[in-house]
Parts: C-alpha cells; sequence; structure tokens
C-alpha cells in the first residue's frame, strides 16, 4: 500500500467517478460521509488498488467472485423455479479471480460495521473468525446447498418470512399510483425523478425492440418510466424504474430495473486473463448465473444510447439486509454472519469449473489449508484502520458539498 502521506483520497474518488452523474455524485458522496463502512461500500475501486500483488492471498483457487462483497450486499430473490432464495445480489464488480479477493472485502466490511453497530473491536475479531472458520468448513465439505425458508433460522428466517407474506399489489401500491385508471410511477424527486420526454421515447424504443426476441412481447409494454435513484457504490450511473404491463401473466404490472454497467473496477487486478464479453451487462448477467444455483428468470443485457444497461424484475420478493445499530445482538448477527459464510462458499463452489474458474476439488483442499488464514485477518483488520484513515480524509475534503 501507498505512504498514507502521499494519499490523495479525494483525488482519487472524482478520477474514478467521472464518468457518472454530477448532481447524483453529490447524493453519493453525502452519503458516503455518513461513517467509514457507508464510505467502504462506495470506494470498491480504492480496496483493489491497494491488494498487494504479491500477497499470499492471491495464491488461492480462481472463482467468479461478486468483486463488492460486503454485509449489505445479501439479500433476497425469486428464483426462476419461484422458489425465494437468500444470496449475494449484486455482481456489478464481478470478474475472475482468487476467492480470497472476496473473503478479504467481506472481512474488512466486518471490521468496519462493529462500530457502526455499536459493537467492540474485539466483537469484530471474532466474528471476522467465525466468517473465515464457517466459510472453510463449508469449502471442505464441497456440497453446494442453498439458503432457503425451509433451512434458516435467525434474522433471515424472519426476513424470509415476512417477505412470503407480501403481495404484488401492496408492493406496486408503494411506488405507483393509480390516475383516471392508469397505474403510474410515483415521482417523488428523491427516490423516482422525471425524465425527458425525448429520453421517455428512447428508452420505451429500446425495451420495444429487445422485446421482439422475447417469448410474450407484450408483457413488455411501457406503460411509466422514471429516473431511479438507489444504492451506495452505484449513484451516478444511468438508472431507471420502469413500469411494464406485465400482460400474459397472472399477476398485475411489473417492475423493472434499467441500468448502466460501466467496466468492473476490478478489471485492471486480476493476474488471469478474463473473457472476452460482449459488453459489461453480459458480464454481470452471466457472473450471476454461473455463481447461483437458482438465478432470478428475469435478467437481460440491452444496449441503450451507447452503453449496456441490465435489465431485471424487482420483487416484491426482494430485499437487501441492513444493519442498523440497535437493530441486531451480537449472537443474531454471529449467526447471520455464519450464514453469509456459507452462501459465499457455496457461491465460490458453484462456480467451480466454469468458463475458467478452478475445480471444486481444489477449492476443498484449499478450505483444509491454514497457511493464508491467520494472514487474511491480520490484512483486513490493518486494512480496516486504512479506510479509517481515508474516510476522515475524504470527510476533511468534502466538508463543504
Amino acid at each position: 500500500m501507498e505512504n498514507t502521506k502521499d494519499r490523495d483520497v479525494w483525488g482519487l474518488v472524482q478520477t474514478f467517478n467521472l464518468q457518472r452523474d454530477q448532481d447524483i455524485l453529490l447524493q453519493k458522496y453525502r452519503k458516503m460521509r455518513k461513517n467509514k463502512f457507508t464510505f467502504f461500500r462506495g470506494t470498491c475501486h480504492l480496496f483493489y488498488r491497494d491488494l498487494p500483488p504479491d500477497s499470499i492471498l492471491n495464491l488461492a483457487p480462481i472463482v467468479w467472485i461478486c468483486g463488492d462483497l460486503h454485509l449489505e450486499n445479501f439479500g433476497t430473490y425469486k428464483g426462476d423455479n419461484r422458489q425465494i432464495y437468500f444470496g449475494i445480489d449484486d455482481f456489478d464488480e464481478g470478474v475472475l479471480a482468487a476467492c480470497t479477493w472476496d473473503v478479504a472485502r467481506l472481512l474488512t466490511s466486518i471490521f468496519l460495521a462493529v462500530d457502526s453497530l455499536s459493537f467492540q473491536q474485539d466483537d469484530g475479531i471474532n466474528l471476522a473468525q467465525h466468517y473465515l472458520d464457517t466459510y472453510t468448513t463449508t469449502l471442505r465439505n464441497g456440497s453446494i446447498g442453498e439458503i432457503i425458508e425451509a433451512n434458516v433460522k435467525g434474522v433471515i428466517a424472519d426476513l424470509l418470512d415476512d417477505l412470503h407474506r407480501r403481495k404484488r399489489s401492496d408492493f406496486l401500491d408503494q411506488r405507483t399510483e393509480l390516475t383516471d385508471g392508469h397505474r403510474q410511477l410515483k415521482i417523488d424527486g428523491k427516490k423516482i425523478l422525471a425524465v425527458s420526454e425525448q429520453k421517455y421515447q428512447s428508452i420505451m424504443q429500446s425495451i420495444k425492440m429487445w422485446a421482439q426476441s422475447q417469448v410474450n412481447p407484450e408483457f413488455f409494454d411501457v406503460l411509466d418510466i422514471g429516473f431511479r435513484v438507489a444504492g451506495t457504490g452505484s449513484l451516478g450511473l444511468d438508472r431507471y424504474l420502469i413500469l411494464v404491463t406485465g400482460k400474459g401473466s397472472p399477476d398485475q404490472n411489473y417492475l423493472l430495473d434499467f441500468k448502466q454497467q460501466l467496466g468492473s473496477s476490478l478489471q485492471p487486478y486480476p493476474p488471469i486473463e478474463q473473457p472476452q464479453w460482449e459488453n459489461s451487462a453480459t458480464r454481470v448477467i452471466k457472473i450471476q448465473q454461473l455463481v447461483q444455483s437458482a438465478p432470478p428468470a428475469l435478467l437481460a443485457a440491452i444496449e441503450f444510447n451507447g452503453d449496456s444497461y441490465s435489465l431485471r424484475e424487482l420483487q416484491p420478493t426482494q430485499d437487501k439486509i441492513t444493519l442498523k445499530a440497535g437493530k441486531i445482538s451480537f449472537d443474531q448477527l454471529e449467526q447471520l454472519i455464519g450464514t453469509m459464510a456459507q452462501v459465499t462458499a457455496f457461491a465460490h463452489l458453484n462456480s467451480s469449473g466454469k468458463l475458467g474458474a478452478t475445480t471444486q476439488q481444489e477449492l476443498i483442499n484449499f478450505g483444509n489449508r491454514l497457511d493464508w488464514q491467520k494472514q487474511m485477518l491480520m490484512y483486513t483488520s490493518k486494512y480496516a484502520q486504512q479506510v479509517q484513515l481515508d474516510y476522515q480524509d475524504f470527510c476533511q475534503a468534502t466538508q463543504d458539498l
């Protein structure tokens, strides 16, 4: 890692975000000022820029990784078999790389999150060790499982049970309204913004053209479009919420997320050659399909406005894990982190042998190795201290925003 005295954190952040909408970026920067964990979420590019290329952590099996794995990049979704799953839910940064890259970023997020959750630093060490122990044990078993309502307890069981009871009609009513018998998006000026008529027509035509290749094109007939403000790391990207008729489905109208996909911020760093994807959206979707045993049914890559965009369904049964101080006990958090470790190992095992990823046996053997685990804990706990310094520099540089 470079000398902290020579580190221009604000300059690095600005350079990385040059291609993004500058007005929305202000929201991202203000959100990143909230605490060091949120800052970490918004600076994935710094984490991999700092990862030493000669570290023993790079001497690990190659798998398809999420790339931006942290405590709040897990959530629930309905698979193409209509079963509700808990798993990794963000693959924008995904690449082919050492499995330890996901583990290192997740462990660092634990050390950063314990402070914002009002736990002690020793709790962070215990939670990180628990994640690492569960991850390696799951690798050693070599069996690919899945986290569903029937086999979980605690926080995730409560989340899945709550989602199971949600109705599509309630979900739609939260984000849309009926005007003269026609459903429209609620343009609130915060989470959903109005788009120009020209942009509206351009997006509608792109969706219509793509839909012609689908089994039921009328399902994607557009009713309304709004600009969507969501996430942390992705703020500033071109992103839209699209309301479609859902014709041919027994359910009501559907909401779709239409999101610009730039290249992964990890792209310069993996020592292994990456596949030549058609575009970034194809990369994101394909990696999700390689990693998840039952990915969502509606995932598509669409060319629009000179860039690639991912299209996916927003579901009533979809939710992210959000951690707040006073809302979760240490025992609940420990159980949650253990499940996250299982999910990570399942994802890596599931991708084994696919498009350049290592074999399952190599991952099993890696789970039996002890030489890297102590160094992993030492590196990630120390790097969390670097994030704290970077966060302070960032807050100092952005105090007038």
